[in-house]
Parts: structure tokens; C-alpha cells; sequence
């Protein structure tokens, strides 16, 4: 089984009422949260941040729900079956930089949005879904 790690991040947006917005990113086709696969003897919650980091350039994260995780169920991705585990962050910096992956010679995405609930829910695999919904409990 592959695991990887990433964060479901949250930023709080001003507009009329208070909004939750999650950051979303596209690879191809493909809309996650930003994740990666957990290095061996590495801990999880690290992965993520690390990833985070590497994937957005976000390193102002906060951790209000402590190290709290949702998984995926196993699904078929990149080398087989795999099972993603996300943490929640929250942040205030709204600014992502798509850093080149060493190994691709280019960034691994292709666009970010800072979406709220009901865009991330339109964009999102079945798989996320779950992991969306715990999210949402999580920050209303």
C-alpha cells in the first residue's frame, strides 16, 4: 500500500459574512489538496507540512485542530494502490508559488483556487468527498 500525506488548508475570507475558503490544486485534470508521498521513517504530519511547503510556498500554517486526520479509502493512483491521510491547517497567507520539482523539470501543478465549499465539493473526487465533509465539520 502507498501512503501519502497532505493538509486540507483553510483560510478565513471577509466577504459580507465570514468564509472559510480551502485551497484546491490541479494537476492535469486532477483537483487535491496538496499531498505527497510519506518517505520512509518519515513522520506523516511532516509529510504534509513538508509538502505544503514544497508544493505552495505556504509557511505560515497554524494547526488548531492539532494533528487530527482523515484518510482515504484505498484507491488505484500513481504505482498502485494508495491511501492519502490529511491533516487541517489553517493559514492567512493567500499567496501560492508553484515551486519546479527537481524530478519533473516543472511545477507538479498547473492552477491553484482558494474555492469555497460548494466549488471544492464540484471539483473534488468521490474520494475526497468524505475528507471534504470532515473538513467542513471541523471548522463550522
Amino acid at each position: 500500500m502507498i501512503r501519502s500525506a497532505g493538509m486540507v488548508i483553510v483560510r478565513r475570507v471577509r466577504e459580507d459574512t465570514l468564509l472559510w475558503k480551502f485551497l484546491f490544486l490541479r494537476a492535469y485534470r486532477n483537483w487535491d489538496f496538496p499531498k505527497g508521498l510519506v518517505k520512509e521513517g518519515e513522520d506523516p504530519f511532516e509529510t504534509a507540512k513538508r509538502e505544503v511547503a514544497e508544493e505552495t510556498g505556504i509557511m505560515q500554517l497554524t494547526f488548531p485542530w492539532g494533528k487530527e486526520y482523515k484518510e482515504t479509502e484505498p484507491y488505484l493512483g500513481s504505482g498502485g494502490k494508495k491511501v492519502a491521510r490529511y491533516y487541517m491547517a489553517e493559514t492567512r497567507q493567500s499567496r501560492v508559488v508553484f515551486s519546479v520539482n527537481p524530478q519533473l523539470g516543472r511545477p507538479e501543478h498547473h492552477e491553484y483556487r482558494w474555492a469555497a465549499l460548494d466549488k471544492v465539493r464540484d471539483l473534488a473526487p468521490e474520494r475526497l468527498k468524505p475528507v471534504i465533509q470532515w473538513a467542513l465539520d471541523k471548522v463550522l
